[in-house]
């Protein structure tokens, strides 16, 4: 569904992505994996065109994209769940999730039933203000409002930092939810081995802005993983 093939990116003169190649299949976590500083935000950046990139292309749909602006690209199911959860803090719940209404025809423009499955916690705060949530429940939000936009992506970044252990297990299983129903592709940007490794269907691993091992769940050797992670 989604491809990034031989990708470049710079800022100015620095190169952050170096012939990065990814897939994403509907159905399937992709999970990219490494350590601060080498390339896995850049890379969702340039997913979602926050980011243009200097090389490469990348496929959606079978179509190249990549010069495509970010609400173009979010007009045609491409969802960001930024690092940081970038919630507004002085609009309501209710009012966030409304944001997401803005790629979606008039027909659309609700929120689905789903979201509050997935995150009850919403439904009960509809009338509080971002800010005033705890980090769990502000990334529970930024899904949610991602979720408002009916995506065929969702793209993940760092979902788990900062976040108290009982809600992270609610995020992998609202992750593995959106998973098992097959109607749309994600990609996890994480640093938490343990939740990358229970959810994730292909694994790469990136170090200096380029990938430098990738596999499979079916073909994964668990140790080669760790070892590429611990470079």
């Amino acid at each position: 569904m989604l491809e990034a093939r031989s990708v470049n990116l710079h800022y100015g003169a620095a190169q952050a992505l170096r012939g990065v190649s990814m897939v994403a299949e509907a159905g399937k976590i992709t999970c990219i994996l490494g350590r601060n500083g080498v390339g896995k935000t850049s890379l969702l950046r340039a997913l979602t065109g926050h980011q243009p990139i200097s090389g490469g292309s990348i496929v959606f749909d079978g179509q190249e994209i990549e010069r495509l602006r970010p609400y173009e690209r979010a007009r045609r199911g491409i969802a960001y769940v930024p690092q940081g959860r970038d919630v507004f803090p002085l609009l309501t719940v209710e009012e966030n999730l409304h944001t997401g209404y803005a790629p979606l025809k008039r027909a659309q423009r609700y929120v689905p039933e789903e979201v509050f499955d997935l995150f009850p916690v919403l439904a009960d705060m509809m009338r509080r203000r971002g800010g005033d949530l705890s980090g769990g429940q502000q990334q529970q939000l930024a899904i949610g409002r991602a979720l408002v936009m009916r995506p065929k992506i969702l793209l993940l970044d760092e979902p788990t930092e900062g976040i108290q252990p009982s809600i992270i297990k609610d995020i992998g299983r609202a992750i593995t939810y959106l998973r098992d129903t097959a109607k749309m592709a994600i990609v996890l940007v994480e640093q938490y081995f343990d939740f990358a490794h229970e959810l994730g269907d292909r694994f790469a691993v990136m170090d200096r802005g380029s990938v430098v091992f990738s596999c499979g769940r079916d073909d994964m050797d668990e140790g080669a993983l760790r070892r590429a992670l611990a470079i």
